[in-house]
This record gives C-alpha cells, sequence and structure tokens, in this order.
C-alpha cells in the first residue's frame, strides 16, 4: 500500500509539473502568434527603420519555440505510454500544442516571405489567398495579402482586378470582381504598401453559374516593380 500511495504521489507530483511547463509554453507561443496576427491585421509595426531585424528576430524566436514545444510533445508522449492513467488530461495538451505549433509555421512563413522568400525572388507576391463561404447563400468571403519581397526601399502602388471564371447556362463565363460585388462594397481595389498589405472582400455569384478558377491580378504603378498573375482553382481555394 505504502509503494502504491508513493507511486501516485510521484505520477501526481509529474503532473503538476507538467501542466506548469504547459501553461508557460502554451503562453508564450500565444504571444508570438498574437504579434502576427496584429501585423495581419494591420497593426504598424514596421514603421520603424529596424523593421527587417524584427523579422529576422520573431523568425528566430519562433523557431527556438516549436523546437522546445516538439521537445515537450516527445516527453508527454513518453510520459502518456508510462502511465495512461496519471496523464489522460495529456491528450488534449498535446492537441494544444501542435495547433500552436502549426499557427507559428504559419507566422514563420510569412516573415520569410517578405525577408527572404525560398526562391530568392524580389517584388510583388501573393503571399495568401483563401476563399470561405459567406453569410447568405452564393456569396463567398476573398481574403488576399500582398507582400513585397527583400527589398523594401520603396512603396508599391497599384489596383488589384479579380476574375472568376467558370461556366454558366452550358457556356464558358468569366465575371470581374465590379460585377459580382455586394451593392456597397467599394468599387476600386488599389493598394500601396512597403512590406504587406491584406483585403477582405465579398462576393455573390449569380444563380446558374458555377464557378472554376480565380485569377488575381496585382498591376503595379510602380516603376521597376513588375505587376504579377495569380490563378486558383475554386473547389481547392474554398475553406
Amino acid at each position: 500500500m505504502a509503494k502504491f500511495s508513493s507511486a501516485a504521489s510521484a505520477a501526481a507530483k509529474r503532473t503538476i509539473v507538467i501542466r506548469v511547463v504547459l501553461a508557460a509554453l502554451i503562453l508564450g507561443a500565444g504571444y508570438l502568434v498574437f504579434e502576427f496576427g496584429r501585423i495581419q491585421a494591420g497593426y504598424n509595426l514596421l514603421a520603424a527603420a529596424d523593421e527587417r531585424d524584427f523579422f529576422e528576430e520573431q523568425i528566430a524566436r519562433l523557431e527556438n519555440d516549436n523546437l522546445a514545444l516538439n521537445e515537450q510533445i516527445a516527453l508527454l508522449e513518453t510520459h502518456r505510454n508510462i502511465d495512461r492513467e496519471a496523464y489522460s488530461e495529456v491528450e488534449s495538451s498535446l492537441t494544444k500544442l501542435q495547433a500552436k505549433i502549426r499557427e507559428q509555421q504559419d507566422a514563420i512563413a510569412f516573415y520569410r516571405g517578405i525577408v527572404s522568400p525560398a526562391d530568392g525572388k524580389s517584388g510583388l507576391r501573393v503571399q495568401n489567398f483563401n476563399l470561405t463561404r459567406g453569410a447568405v447563400e452564393r456569396e463567398y468571403n476573398i481574403r488576399i495579402v500582398l507582400i513585397q519581397a527583400m527589398k523594401h526601399d520603396r512603396k508599391v502602388s497599384g489596383n488589384v482586378r479579380l476574375r472568376i471564371a467558370g461556366i454558366e447556362n452550358g457556356e464558358p463565363k468569366t465575371y470581374s470582381y465590379s460585377e459580382l460585388r455586394p451593392a456597397d462594397a467599394e468599387s476600386k481595389w488599389s493598394f500601396s504598401f512597403r512590406y504587406f498589405q491584406d483585403f477582405d472582400r465579398q462576393v455573390v455569384l449569380p444563380d446558374g453559374f458555377e464557378p472554376e478558377t480565380v485569377t488575381v491580378s496585382v498591376e503595379s504603378r510602380t516603376s521597376s516593380i513588375a505587376s504579377i498573375e495569380a490563378s486558383y482553382p475554386w473547389l481547392s481555394s474554398l475553406g
């Protein structure tokens, strides 16, 4: 009985220690992801002269934190296998940690896209394109994040043009954003930024129209910065 009590006490202590470590890791990771969210929401952290250093520092911190989270996951999985009853709560903690890692990986990809993209090319990019269903029938939300990679010595400005191609009444049909936007939405889709700019737009599809592809044309008005165009399959993009 004494041995059983001692083992139970040790298990309880290990559970407390793990909970404390988990809380610290999740809080730290949550702060970094919170900062990333503020940037994507338009919070002006890029105004100071050391923006590039900020991005690189964030990348390093996120990578280090991801390493710590992965090590903690490995430890928790080991304890879970040793004593599943004492660590029944570990399952939910593991899920939270893994979700936090995914969020941080998205943040790292965002910063790297601005500072040092994988292909080493500078200029305009569509960093993110996301399509979700709207609040009413045939309405869809479109979120686009534009970035200027590597070179940030000048602002880039211009216009975004969006086209949705598909089939209507058995025939090919293409609609522009201006034809699909809600009546109260802005008709102009202009941009001006040094590092990034994000947009949230809505479109309402006509009855009988089945969309197939979305084409985003980013037309630069800034000399030496080229315009770009990217196309996305409708079904693959729909979240």
